[in-house]
């Protein structure tokens, strides 16, 4: 089911900007419950990226009640939300773009997390590498074909997720996660202030993980920090977080940080 301001549909305007320049952001979220879990946490996304992208979308309510629309009577699922600075402009010019679009969709939650969760994944290192830019770094922004590209690139291998490095070679994120390994008690993600998602799930393990045992840390780091790691993991709003068990020549099997977030990321609403 798509929604588009309001109205259900499938059609898009073709001078709409999100299909010209891939002009707005996005968030996906789960459906848990018949609820959306952490919209507030999406909806302050969207907010942040639409501040910096400079698009005057304000009708925050509609989308929120949208949003849980879609999501109600349903076990699980998937809720996509687009917001796009909408229809007219010239060129890259974006005068008399008044109206942003807001685009919704409701689809199935994908089955393979379930496997994921108890199997562990492995990972291959990426080709394609992430351009740094401040700027638009940490924001779910429409422009996705490096990650187009890395997800090509890694269906030509066996592994499940790819391992992505910027363009000066640190550990940013997978292809649609975010990572996270463990050194004892210390726990180690990856910098998103030069390129990068700063996901929902990254953000509230962050914040779990501050009032936790572990110590928490946001790190440039090098793809051979993995090497020291007595365990990896990677999470996004919808796995919500997953065991990796390989990566190259290196095995992990140790679990203690998925089984401390595992059971956190099943709530419905932040704490």
């Amino acid at each position: 089911m798509f929604l588009i301001n309001g109205k259900e549909q499938q059609w898009l305007a073709a001078s709409d900007r999100a299909t010209q320049f891939g002009d707005g952001c996005f968030t996906t979220a789960r459906i848990l419950d018949g609820q959306i879990q952490f919209l507030d946490l999406h909806l302050q996304r969207l907010r942040l990226a639409c501040e910096r992208l400079l698009i005057p979308f304000q009708d925050w309510e509609t989308l929120a009640q949208e949003m849980a629309q879609l999501a109600h009577g349903k076990a699980d699922g998937v809720v996509k939300a687009i917001l796009s600075r909408g229809a007219g402009g010239r060129g890259y010019g974006s005068a008399g773009c008044e109206s942003p679009t807001r685009m919704l969709s409701v689809s199935p939650a994908p089955a393979h997390y379930a496997r994921w969760r108890e199997q562990g994944v492995t990972l291959a290192l990426s080709e394609v590498r992430l351009g740094r830019n401040p700027r638009l770094a940490g924001i779910k922004h429409l422009n996705r074909l490096e990650q187009v590209l890395i997800r090509a690139g890694l269906e030509e291998t066996t592994a499940d997720e790819a391992l992505v490095l910027d363009s000066d070679g640190w550990l940013v994120e997978c292809c649609a996660a975010n990572l996270f390994w463990r050194k004892g008690d210390e726990v180690f993600t990856p910098r998103v202030d030069n390129a990068g998602v700063n996901g929902i799930m990254r953000q509230y393990c962050l914040r779990q993980l501050a009032t936790s045992a572990f110590r928490v840390v946001e790190v440039n780091a090098r793809p051979q920090a993995l090497a020291q790691a007595d365990e990896v993991m990677i999470c996004n709003a919808l796995m919500p977080v997953v065991p990796v068990r390989e990566w190259a020549e290196l095995r992990w099997s140790a679990r203690d940080l998925y089984h401390f977030l595992a059971p956190l990321c099943e709530r419905i609403h932040p704490l």
